[in-house]
């Protein structure tokens, strides 16, 4: 009964499923009442407002995918049922690691709450979940049982077991992309050349079932049973074309990710280089500048007949780049020296 499918089906013809909406309601309440919470609480650091849109952006991924024509066509059409898990276990799960919603919580929450939740993140079962072996293994078990064995067909007979994909679609994403993504509070901390060797190893998972998928037959699994809508492609057809979004789509989302993860890592050695940040270069040329300002603060530049000497000393002259940047126990030392003579100073002016 349902008519052709197209954008404008998938635009405006929405299902209800009250469930989903619920805990996306309730997901999307806590989260705002912890940014504003941490607005109060640290009025000169907000949390941010980007993170806040990746987070709601990912609950929106995941009520498209399930409300939407998406929804409402999974039933009928195989590669409509493909699309759906794509947004589900690959572009739902990074946006919701985006929003860092654990670190969220700690922020906002005080005791007990706040103790509770850093006991369950530091736990062992949490670190097992969000081992990377683990989710490896576990994204690919979902990703070859879901469209490869006789799981596809009692899936699509079985609408508890259809929304109970869909939930398991959603949480092994987020497990398996959390520890290469997300920058929470877990027990592992992975190098970003790991990062980008996972998600390289993990892509002919995805390649293999659309493969598979694409030069299928009618016996392979996952074609929905029963009568077809006369507009709807052949069974056949309609795996085949779910074994290419599968293998195009999902290649070329995880190819993005995999962009992602090298962007971020650049942005780290930038920083590195840079001597950790704007923060602490600004320090560092201020530190130099004060202390140049006060070449009493060098012995060297003070004896007697040692200006020649100290106008090419690095130390005395304030200019630290070819000693490779500050040197923190002379430069201390130098601090220590100009903070002695503003104290001294200060008694002769009240004379």
């Amino acid at each position: 009964m349902l008519p052709p499918f197209g954008w404008e089906a998938a635009v405006s013809r929405w299902q209800f499923a009250p469930i989903v909406t619920a805990l996306v309601v309730i997901a999307a309440g806590l989260y705002l009442w912890g940014a504003r919470r941490v607005a109060r609480r640290h009025p000169a650091r907000p949390w941010p407002l980007w993170r806040t849109a990746m987070f709601l952006g990912g609950l929106a991924v995941v009520v498209v995918a399930t409300q939407s024509g998406i929804g409402a066509y999974d039933d009928v059409l195989f590669w409509d049922h493909m699309i759906q898990h794509l947004m589900l276990i690959m572009i739902a799960p990074p946006l919701l690691i985006a929003g860092q919603p654990v670190t969220l919580l700690l922020h906002a929450s005080r005791n007990p709450l706040h103790t509770w939740a850093k006991r369950v993140v530091r736990s062992r079962v949490v670190g097992f979940l969000t081992w990377p072996v683990f989710g490896f293994l576990a994204y690919s078990a979902a990703i070859a049982g879901a469209h490869l064995t006789n799981l596809a067909n009692l899936v699509e007979t079985n609408q508890t077991l259809h929304n109970a994909e869909h939930a398991t679609f959603l949480l092994v994403g987020f497990l398996f992309f959390l520890p290469i993504l997300g920058h929470e509070p877990i027990r592992w901390r992975l190098s970003y050349p790991v990062r980008f060797v996972i998600l390289v190893l993990i892509m002919p998972v995805d390649t293999f079932t659309g493969l598979v998928l694409g030069y299928g037959n009618a016996g392979t699994p996952g074609v929905p049973p029963g009568p077809r809508p006369a507009w709807a492609p052949g069974p056949v057809q309609d795996l085949h074309w779910g074994g290419a979004i599968m293998w195009v789509g999902g290649d070329a989302i995880m190819f993005a990710l995999m962009m992602l993860v090298f962007l971020m890592w650049s942005r780290d050695e930038r920083s590195a280089v840079s001597g950790q940040g704007w923060l602490e270069a600004a320090r560092r040329t201020s530190m130099a500048d004060l202390v140049a300002a006060h070449p009493a603060a060098h012995p060297a530049a003070s004896a007697p007949g040692t200006e020649d000497q100290s106008a090419n000393d690095p130390v005395a002259s304030g200019d630290w780049s070819s000693r490779g940047g500050i040197d923190d126990d002379e430069h201390l030392a130098a601090y220590n020296a100009f903070l002695a003579r503003l104290n001294e100073s200060g008694p002769r002016r009240q004379r």
